[in-house]
């Protein structure tokens, strides 16, 4: 395909996403096939020849779109947010035909300077402390990572990497192995799995810190775990705060956390992957009161900010400590201007070496949607959570299992696990809206999320009327 061929079909292929875009709502949300429906619908070997691009475009329709769960429905309303604009759709094209693999400033010197002042504005748009920001006198700086799960690998690491060197200072006999058998770290038992995950690749352990009855961490508790630890010879080293947990949208309290952490020598990470968003809004920046306790903090500009996967935003109070802990300078990788001062290299800031140009499509969302539009977002996905949190509580029959706070919803029928399981199971079956569950305190609990950029109040009580009818349905046969 010559670049002829490509302007007539790259205006297709924008017709054909924007079709696509366009008539969703009329899509089944959720797909009706098996596990392996796909392998019978196509040849077991790659083609000899070349074949044409009519015959691939026919084959997306007939063997792709039967297996797609439609993130971007308005009947979708599961998980959280995938984020996705037209102008981070844009973004993205410029940014793979650009083909830049920015692992180092002279890789590509716009990649590099782009994304330090993106992070820059967005940590003004959160009202960070300057400490996190790279364009002023201190030592922070941020950097985009793939997603959220990284961001805190990369923050156990480095926190590990410390507390070796912090120890073996104090300690030069010390081994490092040694240590390392003694780090505890902890995590809400709220905490997504992710951050357990963690410590697993790490090779850590990490403690689960129960939770009081608004699902959050507070310090008394950890407080007590930490002291009982060091007396039994352990070394605590680092925390993971939630802000908008998976299962509930709980919060820890990061402003009692941060204090004690501080104290203990303990790093502590805020993990705020979907809620961070809804931080740009003056009324729901109180919940992230105590960033400025925090070693390192990360949050999804792909959920609620309108950016396409993957853009997760991570922030560190001091640079050296992440770039310290993973600095390898091969002779391939050298450029003449690394020992300046001047430049930074995000190779030493994650664990791929490669990168793509992620901060364009931030760039293109934050200038073609402005700080305005972006917060009119976020509020009108919290008005319609308050909307359907308000259906619920009016129909007896129902409970509301968690305080609603931005856009999540947890909700279940009055009764056993098994007759909520059970209305889960038909609401997917029938396709119709998507949903997904969590366990609360041991109970089975329906999860209602916000999540399309296209949804209005209609799909919000149309997934209602759907919800009611087929609980009538299941309660007439349990009675």
């Amino acid at each position: 395909m010559d670049t002829a061929e490509y302007r007539r079909r790259g205006k297709e292929m924008v017709d054909f996403v924007a079709d696509y875009l366009e008539n969703i709502e009329q899509r089944r949300v959720y797909p009706d096939v098996e596990p392996g429906y796909l392998r019978p619908m196509i040849p077991s070997e790659a083609p000899l020849e070349p074949e044409s691009y009519e015959d691939v475009l026919r084959d997306v329709d007939r063997v792709i779109m039967p297996g797609i769960a439609h993130w971007r429905s308005p009947h979708f309303h599961a998980y959280y947010p995938a984020g996705s604009s037209v102008p981070s759709l844009l973004a993205e094209m410029l940014s793979e035909a650009l083909g830049c693999i920015g692992f180092t400033w002279a890789a590509s010197p716009a990649c590099t300077e782009l994304e330090i002042v993106m992070l820059d504005w967005l940590g003004k748009m959160l009202q960070l402390p300057e400490d996190f920001l790279a364009g002023t006198g201190g030592q922070g700086g941020g950097v985009i990572q793939g997603t959220a799960c990284e961001a805190t690998l990369m923050a156990l690491l480095a926190a590990r990497s410390k507390k070796v060197k912090c120890v073996q200072e104090a300690d030069p006999l010390r081994s490092a192995a040694d240590i390392f058998s003694k780090l505890i770290a902890y995590t809400s038992e709220e905490a997504h799995s992710s951050v357990e995950r963690a410590a697993l690749i790490d090779g850590v352990v990490m403690k689960m810190v129960p939770t009081d009855d608004n699902f959050s961490v507070r310090a008394e508790t950890l407080e007590k775990m930490v002291a009982e630890d060091k007396a039994a010879g352990f070394i605590p080293f680092f925390f993971c705060a939630t802000l908008g947990t998976t299962s509930c949208c709980s919060f820890d309290k990061i402003d009692e956390l941060g204090p004690l952490c501080n104290a203990e020598n303990i790093w502590m990470h805020i993990d705020a992957a979907y809620a961070g968003s809804s931080f740009i809004c003056p009324e729901f920046r109180p919940l992230l009161n105590g960033v400025e306790f925090a070693d390192s903090f990360n949050f999804n500009p792909h959920k609620l900010l309108l950016v396409n996967f993957d853009c997760s935003a991570m922030w560190v109070k001091r640079r050296v400590d992440l770039t310290g802990a993973f600095n390898m300078d091969p002779e391939y990788l050298k450029h003449e201007n690394q020992s300046s001062g001047l430049v930074t290299d995000f190779r030493h800031w994650g664990i791929p070496l490669g990168r793509r140009f992620r901060s364009l499509k931030l760039w293109f969302v934050l200038r073609m949607y402005g700080l305005s539009g972006l917060q009119a977002h976020i509020r009108k996905h919290v008005e319609l959570a308050k909307v359907f949190e308000s259906l619920v509580r009016d129909d007896k029959r129902f409970e509301i299992c968690a305080e609603v706070i931005l856009g999540l919803v947890c909700f279940r029928l009055k009764g056993s696990d098994e007759l909520n399981e059970a209305l889960l199971k038909e609401i997917t079956r029938m396709g119709k809206i998507h949903l997904v569950a969590c366990k609360l305190r041991g109970r089975f609990v329906l999860r209602f999320a916000i999540c399309a950029r296209s949804i209005e109040l209609r799909h919000v009580q149309e997934a209602w009327q759907h919800i009611t009818e087929l609980s009538c349905q299941l309660l007439l046969k349990h009675h």
